[in-house]
């Protein structure tokens, strides 16, 4: 939890541990240094469980590299290593780790580009002898014999025709049957796949080919197609692992909130679909996808690239459990749109996300809805406290876990028991019904949004009590009661109030109670009643509502 209040940290840390949802909690205060721009970190709050000592390594770190042989270059966490050290080369030729693995004329590219290779090679060494205390020139040189080794193995398994030929899509079935059994089937089929989408100008044709080459797949379930499938998983991965591709498939968003709606609606597909259709606030949310990106939303959907999906959802997952806004500058969309990915997320929790990691990734996210900045900025200037109230309202339906409930309740009780919010309500232009209904259904609204009984029964008891004083200074039931108005229409209106409906529960409500007593119990109404059974069982209901029905 991040917040510029001491005191709200340092009461949330003892909650947590007095409700023993934790073993041991920690209130820092973090003070940036400009000129260095590293943060110096106070201890404020400590309590709980002793920290427990870390344990040194039984050890050592072995003295040669992780990477020894070319085929290590090609497991995935090598892979992303390398996406990272050449990103930005990468990104300019609109190409993939794995196809600069693949591709002969890539790493030509590579080679003729200078000093690219050379930095690459530089940043991983010089950080990997300071862990394991070897000479950082001799590990350079070790690194750059692995990297002529591997690119040795590309260019010779090439020029030796060991690599199919994919001129069609129809032709990699085949090659995927013929290399089943081999033991470097899947850089072979993974090199003819990578010279096949070469051609793609950007994200959206290499993705189209790599889709037009899955339906191509072998159809049956065996050896083959697994070959296949995995290998097609690999360059899918890193596409829609990297902002650019991502972006490029889907749309750039301008802001975070956006991405993880994409990424949703990418990963969870179906249960997306099914929510755009009955739920109105994921619809707006949910950006509209061009053919391709539904097409590849569908493959996700199945089973052949269940890792793809599985990274994605991890994504999301860390993306919600990070400190970033989700939508910068505007507070009330960043509710918005962590509610559409909420809703969408739950839904598809079991084959996209385990339902306890989707509720611990909101439960974080919703500690930054309560901090303090963000309910300022949410809030807004120029609000009435009405406003402001079902604003809160708002944000607390929107956050879950016991303490950020408990958190946003004493952000709506400081608001509506307060002098400003009783001088609006009894002070308002409005007439008194209409001040009367307004407190009702902010009533209402306190009891739904989730809030423990005892920090919403504070609030809706406040309400009450203005709810009465506005009835007794404007004697609306006195009024009534005197009125030439037929006796059915002032029982309605009566029983109205009594229930909650048009004035909050409390004493207004209590004399509406009793003075509607009097008017059921009159022989003349109740014989006008019998008259119209439509108007009798409307009446009826009233009374079940007001709680008069014997």
């Amino acid at each position: 939890m991040a917040t510029d209040r001491r005191d709200l940290a340092v009461s949330t840390a003892e909650e947590l541990l007095k409700e023993g949802q934790v073993a041991s909690a920690k209130v820092t205060k973090e003070t940036l240094d400009i000129e260095t721009g590293e943060f110096a970190t106070v201890t404020v709050f400590r309590g709980g469980a002793e920290e427990a000592p870390k344990k040194r390594r039984a050890t050592e770190m072995p003295a040669e590299p992780l990477c020894v042989t070319a085929e290590d270059l090609y497991s995935i966490h090598a892979r992303t290593r390398i996406g990272e050290l050449l990103e930005d080369w990468l990104m300019r030729k609109k190409a993939t780790p794995f196809e600069l693995l693949h591709r002969p004329d890539l790493v030509e590219q590579l080679e003729a580009a200078g000093s690219e290779l050379q930095h690459a090679v530089q940043k991983v060494a010089v950080p990997e002898a300071t862990a394991r205390g070897l000479n950082t020139h001799e590990l350079m040189r070790v690194f750059h014999r692995l990297v002529d080794r591997a690119i040795d193995r590309l260019r010779s398994s090439h020029k030796k025709g060991l690599v199919p030929s994919i001129r069609q899509t129809s032709d990699f079935p085949a090659a995927a049957q013929r290399l089943v059994g081999q033991p470097d089937a899947a850089f072979l089929l993974g090199s003819a796949v990578a010279v096949a989408i070469a051609d793609g100008k950007d994200w959206t044709e290499k993705l189209n080919h790599l889709l037009d080459l899955a339906d191509a797949a072998p159809a049956e379930a065996g050896p083959a197609r697994n070959l296949a499938m995995t290998v097609l998983e690999q360059p899918l991965a890193e596409i829609l692992g990297s902002r650019a591709g991502l972006d490029g498939i889907v749309g750039k968003s301008a802001h975070l909130g956006g991405s993880l709606a994409a990424l949703t609606r990418l990963a969870a597909a179906e249960a997306v679909e099914l929510l755009i259709k009955v739920e109105r606030s994921v619809s707006r949310v949910m950006p509209e996808f061009s053919p391709e990106a539904q097409r590849l939303g569908r493959w996700l959907a199945s089973e052949d690239f269940n890792e793809v999906r599985t990274a994605l959802g991890k994504r999301i997952v860390a993306e919600l459990n990070g400190p970033r806004r989700l939508c910068p500058g505007d507070a009330e969309t960043e509710i918005h749109v962590l509610r559409a990915l909420a809703m969408s997320l739950t839904a598809a929790a079991g084959k996209l996300l385990a339902a306890e990691d989707v509720a611990a990734a909101f439960s974080v996210r919703s500690k930054m809805l309560i901090a303090g900045d963000f309910v300022e900025a949410y809030l807004g200037p120029g609000k009435t406290a009405r406003e402001e109230a079902e604003a809160l309202v708002w944000l607390a339906e929107n956050v879950i876990g016991a303490a950020n409930k408990r958190h946003a309740a004493r952000w709506l009780h400081a608001v509506i028991v307060n002098l400003r919010f009783e001088k609006e309500a009894l002070g308002n232009l409005e007439t008194p019904p209409v001040r009367l209904q307004g407190l009702a259904a902010l009533h209402r609204a306190v009891g739904r949004c989730g809030l423990a009984p005892e920090d919403s029964g504070p609030v809706r008891d406040y309400l009450g009590e203005l709810g009465g004083r506005i009835e007794a200074e404007a004697r609306l039931i006195a009024a009534l009661a005197a009125a030439s108005a037929p006796a059915v229409q002032k029982l309605s209106y009566l029983l109205r109030l009594a229930s909650g409906e048009t004035a909050p529960p409390g004493p207004a409500a209590d004399r509406a109670r009793n003075e509607a007593l009097k008017l059921v119990r009159d022989d003349g109404l109740r014989a006008e009643l019998s008259k119209d059974a439509a108007q009798m069982e409307a009446v009826r209901e009233l009374i079940h509502s007001a709680g008069l029905a014997a």
